[in-house]
């Protein structure tokens, strides 16, 4: 049913934790009822230097967190806006049909967290 890589980052999955002094955070989906995703990014010189995750949810949802982390370090705050959930999916080896929304979960969260960072500049901060 599941990839080796999917497999990989689901037993080890990358970048879990939490930023304490996050300069963006979002969150998606609902942690009473299903899966529910928050990631947390730091910014420097308009690139994401480093984003983290927590996640509470199936292994799809743990590894599809785990890899955009990977995907996302490194990348201007615009080309992290253009990560879709298929670019999430087709990066994991690719998802069953019943677990495609779980590949969701990752790409709308760091755009989020991006959003809220620039909403905290515009701000002041």
């Amino acid at each position: 049913m599941y990839g080796e890589l999917l497999l990989d980052h689901f037993i080890n999955p990358r970048n879990v934790g939490i930023i304490k002094d996050a300069d963006g955070i979002g969150s998606i989906g609902d942690p009473g009822c299903g899966d529910y995703l928050c990631i947390y990014i730091k910014v420097q010189d308009n690139r994401l230097v480093d984003v983290k995750f927590q996640v509470y949810g199936c292994p799809a949802a743990i590894a599809t967190s785990s890899i955009l982390t990977e995907m996302a370090k490194g990348k201007t705050l615009e080309e992290g806006l253009k990560i879709t959930d298929a670019d999430v999916a087709a990066a994991i080896g690719g998802l069953p049909e019943i677990k495609l929304h779980c590949s969701n979960l990752g790409a709308s969260a760091l755009h989020e967290a991006i959003r809220n960072y620039q909403t905290r500049m515009k701000a002041g901060g």
